[in-house]
């Protein structure tokens, strides 16, 4: 028997949902938010665990990478009583005003369809991913697709030491008549820019070079298309159509693992195409040696061109994002705010900029109230205390010393040994990074100074633009810390 899950205020649940989609629209945007968010509906409540229904399994993936975070967290501040948000996949829903469903209905009932296999930059439907595109009726099927981001280019891209090779690297391939190194390969967590170069490739290419024959999906659309060849004994037109590109990119790699017919398929045309001397782009959130499920003969060749990874954001790049930011939307942030939301907010450039969005509303919402530090840390409050109540420096000290194995009281004594000062300059940063504690409260922590403090955190960002392996460290810290 479901639950039905009320609000102190005693608001229902399709109250509640409802108020989310107005702030999940104003911080996403139309365009976003009418692609992926609106076609979503409530489903069942029971032992505080809330289903969120999509219509297709490829919207469902894409909203769990992309949105789950934020929409878990307003729920958690709409609704205690929510501990945990489940993206299902249920067709057959009442309202249906999503146009992928009704256009992946129609292509299921297609019998001969002459093309389901996406579009390129030459056609008219530019500007859109590669999608399940109908050749013979694009006018309609272009809604099918995802847009690409027109904010998403090179001059919009912010460039900082974490990620100034991959920038360079995307710009190489986007510039070149002939191929400089294949496949491409950028990785990194979830919201540092991946799909920003991505897309900042294609609307170069499509400025400079548009007789260049690209194509851009991600490996969830390359399977959907693959396996509905199969289903139609259409894999001669399959191979015809990805094989004959100038350019290939596959967004969200990750998705392909454990498919191992498409796996052959796609590793077939990767071969082909580097052959004929045509580029090929991927990204992941996994370097091509620890990505789940995909095989080891792929992985060589992944491996065989240039492998980029985006490195976390440091305070100088975050900063000057946060700028870039205010000025794209035509709001004045004061440097103490952009100052205390480069300091807090440090998981993804995704987060940071949804938190700049946030204020931003606020204060136009409220007849272009002045951005202030109270004003945002009141905004915030719920994203703070999230940030606050999951980190604390005793457990920063904790799991720095588990990691680098040694004792917490070695962490916090006067020995000066590299074993142990290092693991100290991290532990000291990452307390800058996760929590709100001053720089003395910091030091206190560790029996130092606040000049000791300044020092590490400075000396850690530095090792992480030149020591690889640290930073890896400094990445896994962080993710146990914040999850």
């Amino acid at each position: 028997m479901a639950e039905e899950a009320f609000a102190s205020d005693g608001r229902s649940i399709d109250s509640q949902w409802s108020q989310i989609c107005s702030q999940l629209k104003m911080e996403f945007g139309g365009t976003a938010f009418d692609s992926w968010l609106k076609p979503l509906t409530v489903g069942d409540f029971n032992n505080g665990i809330m289903n969120i229904c999509a219509p297709t399994a490829f919207m469902k993936n894409w909203v769990v990478t992309h949105y789950s975070d934020r929409i878990n967290k307003i729920w958690e501040q709409q609704n205690p009583s929510v501990k945990k948000i489940n993206f299902i996949v249920q067709t057959g829903f009442a309202d249906r005003r999503s146009v992928d469903t009704s256009l992946l209905k129609k292509i299921s009932s297609t019998p001969t369809p002459q093309n389901i296999y996406g579009c390129n930059i030459n056609s008219s439907s530019f500007g859109l991913v590669a999608g399940a595109s109908l050749a013979n009726d694009s006018a309609k099927n272009n809604n099918l697709a995802t847009p690409l981001n027109p904010n998403y280019t090179f001059e919009n891209f912010v460039v900082g030491k974490t990620n100034e090779f991959a920038c360079a690297a995307a710009k190489k391939v986007a510039e070149a008549k002939n191929v400089p190194f294949n496949p491409l390969f950028l990785y990194s967590s979830v919201g540092l820019g991946k799909t920003h170069l991505m897309h900042s490739i294609i609307w170069h290419i499509k400025k400079n070079d548009p007789t260049r024959n690209v194509i851009y999906l991600t490996a969830e659309q390359f399977v959907y298309k693959f396996v509905k060849a199969l289903r139609y004994k259409d894999t001669a037109a399959f191979k015809e159509q990805f094989r004959s590109v100038d350019v290939l990119m596959v967004d969200d790699f990750q998705f392909m693992g454990n498919k191992g017919t498409t796996q052959e398929e796609f590793f077939h045309t990767f071969s082909s195409l580097v052959e004929e001397g045509k580029q090929v782009i991927i990204s992941a959130d996994k370097s091509p040696t620890d990505l789940d499920g995909i095989e080891e003969r792929l992985k060589s060749r992944l491996v065989g061109g240039l492998v980029v990874d985006i490195m976390p954001t440091d305070f100088d790049l975050r900063m000057g994002i946060l700028q870039k930011k205010a000025e794209l939307m035509g709001i004045e942030l004061p440097q103490k705010v952009a100052e205390f939301l480069a300091q807090k907010i440090t998981s993804n450039v995704r987060e940071l900029e949804g938190s700049l969005k946030r204020v931003a509303a606020h204060s136009q919402l409220l007849s272009g109230k002045e951005i202030t530090l109270d004003m945002t840390q009141d905004v915030l409050k719920d994203m703070l205390r999230s940030i606050d109540r999951k980190t604390t420096i005793d457990e920063i000290q904790k799991k720095v010393a588990e990691h680098f194995n040694i004792s917490v009281k070695e962490l916090q004594s006067s020995r000066r040994a590299r074993t142990v000062a290092r693991p100290r300059q991290v532990a000291m940063y990452l307390a800058k990074q996760l929590t709100s504690r001053s720089l003395p409260e910091i030091g206190r922590k560790f029996d130092r100074d606040h000049t000791t403090v300044m020092h590490a955190v400075r000396k850690v960002e530095e090792l992480i633009i030149e020591d690889q392996n640290l930073a890896e460290d400094i990445e896994i810290l962080r993710r146990t810390l914040e999850n």
